[in-house]
């Protein structure tokens, strides 16, 4: 039985410059990422770099449309190696563009045409959420079924992983809060997964014992506390990734995906709708078991009693940004089931 992979190889520099020496980054590479961030590291370059900005596509998340466009704008440009340095969108676009090219994208969400690596990868991430910087999964709209399908194969994983902490210092705070809950419910769900191991769990605790000690630490210091430790955060977010691409996840981000497909909400701030919700309900419904050993974690991690637990993780979460009713984001009551 298969207890355990990893197969990008994890790099952690201080600096993009450190990145750019250390990868020989040059014109034979693919670059997606957003214009400020390439305005900022690869303007006085002085070289003719191929670059994808997808944003200049459509906005939010990424659709097979979308990227179907951008397919059909590469024709022609010949390329060895993808960078990826960007959040969740950006990096399940760029898995896609190591794969070969002869097919609609939705073909390849279907599985109706083989999947097939034919590139390099190196993911960058900027925020400290997504962890799919060491997953083999890539998640899109299909547009035509109105439905976010997530594509699974290892032909989708990265060869490196860099982790550069310059890159995060200028998140939005709310970017911050968002994309690092959802790295802690990565790392919760995962825990609690029938298909955890004895391996993944280790990433799992590590992670929730990062990000709620660091959110403590925030709400102690101050909102823009979260910069002095967002390398804390970008490694906690990594460990969670590795967590659940091992393990996977559950109702929470099965609940979320509604939300973001329909509403066209931010994943992150999308699961946070749900976390402490469905974490209470598993509670009701199976009260012995390892619903318990979490509760325990969380209790040990904030210094309360293992009964609130729950209720205290809700306050940090609630302390740090507030849950907006569902209604703020265009659902009417009766499409919400309680």
């Amino acid at each position: 039985m298969k207890q355990f992979l990893l197969v990008p190889e994890i790099h952690k520099v201080d600096t993009f410059e450190e990145f750019y020496k250390e990868f020989d980054v040059n014109e034979k590479d693919l670059i997606l990422t957003i214009e400020p961030i390439f305005n900022t590291y690869f303007k006085d370059k002085n070289k003719q770099f191929n670059v994808v900005f997808p944003e200049k596509y459509a906005l939010g998340e990424p659709t097979d449309e979308m990227i179907d466009k951008i397919l059909y704008d590469l024709r022609g440009i010949q390329y060895n190696r993808v960078i990826a340095i960007g959040g969740g969108s950006i990096v399940d676009i760029a898995k896609l563009f190591v794969l070969k090219q002869d097919q609609r994208s939705e073909q390849l969400f279907l599985r109706e045409v083989p999947i097939i690596k034919e590139k390099s990868l190196i993911i960058i991430p900027t925020t400290c959420g997504t962890g799919s910087e060491v997953t083999n999964i890539s998640i899109a709209l299909l547009t035509k079924k109105n439905t976010k399908m997530g594509l699974a194969d290892n032909a989708l994983c990265a060869d490196y992983t860099v982790l550069i902490p310059e890159l995060l210092v200028k998140l939005p705070y709310k970017v911050f809060v968002t994309s690092s809950v959802d790295a802690l419910i990565h790392a919760a769900e995962s825990f609690l997964s029938p298909k955890a191991s004895g391996y993944s769990e280790l990433f799992s605790i590590k992670a929730m014992e990062m990000i709620i000690k660091g959110y403590m630490e925030v709400i102690k210091n101050g909102q823009e506390h979260f910069r002095n430790i967002i390398e804390d955060f970008l490694v906690a977010s990594n460990y969670a990734g590795i967590a659940f691409g091992n393990a996977g996840c559950a109702a929470v981000h099965a609940m979320s995906y509604p939300l973001g497909g329909v509403y066209h909400v931010p994943h992150g701030e999308a699961n946070y709708q749900f976390f402490i919700e469905v974490f209470k309900y598993y509670k009701k419904k199976q009260p012995i078991g390892k619903i318990e050993n979490i509760e325990k974690l969380f209790a040990n991690i904030i210094g309360c009693n293992e009964e609130n637990a729950f209720d205290e993780l809700e306050k940090i979460l609630n302390n740090l940004l507030s849950l907006r009713p569902l209604k703020e984001y265009g659902m009417k009551e009766e499409e919400i089931i309680t």
